[in-house]
């Protein structure tokens, strides 16, 4: 049995704000083992960007246990053992999209001489060859993201964190980039952790499913997907895609029924 790349038992997480206690996260159990592709799904503010972030060591549980490589989620960071994608990509204007990617480099450290063949490998591996030199501004909302996701790749960590990556583009840039970010999965083999509010998005990228409740927090159903490897965008027509997509909107739905 594979060792658990993330492994989170009883998770909770409560902020304390002005109106009152927000209850963001409840006895979260949760693992995803090395290779695993993992989208999160559930409806605006159930805690799937909390629970990405808790990982990230961003946020804070208040209760139960979470491990990232068997450390804890301050450790994982400190070791350098995941990237992040936001929303939104969050490129510096003034930067070169070469320079953008390179940041992470500078200030973790890297020796100077590696700069430039890390750029290179990750631009390569996001199909953005030739765009070094080129200002965000100059690029697409697609392409500055595939900027966005090579940055969080550039010093190679084995975890890629995506907070709904895509959710700002239409749906001919999205599906292209699902369809990438599946080829960039199978060469690099990374885990993932990927959230969206899509659930043909999930259906398609995933190798597991976790389908969240409403505030508070709550893990619903857990989904392994029985789809192949291989998968063209055709499959979304499939029976057994769409059986897997019933399965996350009942999930969701029964969500809904919990008791606050």
């Amino acid at each position: 049995m594979k060792k658990p790349v993330i492994a989170a038992r009883g998770l909770d997480l409560t902020f304390e704000t002005r109106d009152g206690p927000v209850h963001a996260l409840k006895g979260v159990d949760l693992e995803v083992c090395k290779g695993e592709f993992v989208s999160f799904i559930g409806p605006s503010g159930c805690g799937k960007t909390t629970f990405l972030r808790v990982v990230a060591a961003l946020e804070h549980p208040t209760g139960g246990t979470i491990s990232v490589n068997g450390m804890s989620p301050d450790e994982a960071r400190r070791s350098r053992a995941y990237g992040y994608v936001f929303q939104h990509a969050g490129l510096y204007p003034w930067r070169t999209i070469a320079g953008n990617i390179r940041l992470p480099l500078e200030i973790m450290g890297y020796p100077r001489p590696e700069h430039d063949k890390r750029v290179q490998e990750v631009m390569k591996l996001v199909d953005l060859e030739g765009f070094g030199q080129k200002f965000p501004w100059q690029l697409s909302g697609g392409m500055q993201q595939r900027a966005s996701i090579a940055r969080a790749l550039a010093f190679d960590a084995d975890i890629l964190l995506m907070d709904e990556p895509f959710g700002a583009l239409d749906e001919i840039v999205r599906d292209h980039l699902n369809e990438q970010l599946l080829a960039l999965w199978a060469r690099t083999e990374k885990t993932i952790g990927f959230v969206t509010h899509s659930i043909p998005e999930a259906v398609y990228l995933s190798t597991k499913i976790v389908v969240m409740s409403p505030r508070p927090g709550r893990i619903t159903d857990v989904i392994e997907s029985t789809l192949p490897k291989e998968r063209p965008l055709e499959i979304r027509d499939t029976p057994e895609f769409l059986a897997i997509a019933h399965r996350v909107r009942e999930g969701l739905r029964a969500g809904h029924a919990y008791d606050e």
